[in-house]
């Protein structure tokens, strides 16, 4: 029977880490089946990495499925009981990040993409990227800047976010748009995947035929505008703990509303 460690929620993880061949990996799989049925089980995960991907025609022929994949291992699930699969899905959203940066004279950060939706239009846009695995949002933000324009900056505020669905591989896109303060000026851009950056008026950057014909982009621009107006408040960050763990998380939310509280 195979080792496995139970979860929090009546199931069984399995982690395959030793080469086995599929005749021998297929008949320890089943006699584990059964006893795990015995037990009461439910959820059954079997994480298979690259190296043994070959053992994955015979986990599906017992009746697994796909759930999710990385770029060091496949992960598989069955259900045990005869009951509605109650398993969660796998992760279905993808975070990313756009980054306005405004300096002491009003002027914002944007850059000009070679590649992507942008190619060739010659629209300043702000940096964008996509939050990376263990990366929080606003680290995120604050390393799209730097890579992209070689500017040092502190994370202020989310002044926005946005869902779109069925987005990128079917999933849906989560995006935040996130004010941050440059430490620095001097403009270094990423040689391999930015045109051109630059620093321009907000104004200027609200001007443009493209950011007034789009009503996303339109909004967008105009929490910025109010925000430069000191009109507008958007999310800070408090740092605090998970409820089941001893992990840092963080809340992003009205702080100075939040202090006139207390």
């Amino acid at each position: 029977m195979f080792d496995g460690s139970e979860d929090a929620y009546g199931g069984v993880v399995v982690e395959m880490k030793e080469p086995m061949d599929s005749e021998p990996f297929a008949s320890v799989l089943r006699a584990s089946l059964l006893q795990w049925t015995q037990q009461g089980k439910k959820g059954i995960w079997i994480k298979l990495p690259i190296e043994l991907a070959y053992l994955v025609e015979p986990t599906v022929k017992q009746g697994f499925r796909y759930h999710h994949a990385e770029p060091s291992y496949l992960m598989l699930v069955k259900w045990i009981p005869k009951t509605s699969d109650t398993l969660p899905p796998n992760a279905s959203h993808r975070v990313g990040i756009g980054a306005f940066v405004m300096n002491d004279m009003g002027e914002v950060l944007v850059v000009q993409e070679k590649d992507g939706k942008f190619k060739g239009t010659g629209v300043w846009k702000f940096p964008t990227g996509v939050v990376e695995e263990g990366e929080v949002l606003h680290e995120a933000a604050i390393r799209e800047v730097k890579e992209e324009a070689g500017i040092e900056a502190e994370f202020l505020e989310v002044l926005a976010f946005r869902q779109s669905l069925k987005s990128f591989f079917g999933k849906s896109d989560l995006f935040f748009v996130c004010m941050l303060k440059p430490l620095s000026l001097n403009i270094l851009k990423q040689d391999s995947e930015i045109k051109a950056a630059t620093w321009i008026r907000l104004e200027e950057y609200i001007a443009q035929p493209f950011i007034q014909k789009y009503e996303q982009f339109k909004l967008i621009a105009n929490i910025c505008l109010e925000k430069k107006r000191n009109k507008y408040t958007g999310f800070t960050i408090v740092p605090t703990t998970s409820a089941f763990s001893t992990k840092r998380t963080h809340l992003y939310l009205h702080k100075e509303d939040l202090n006139s509280l207390n």
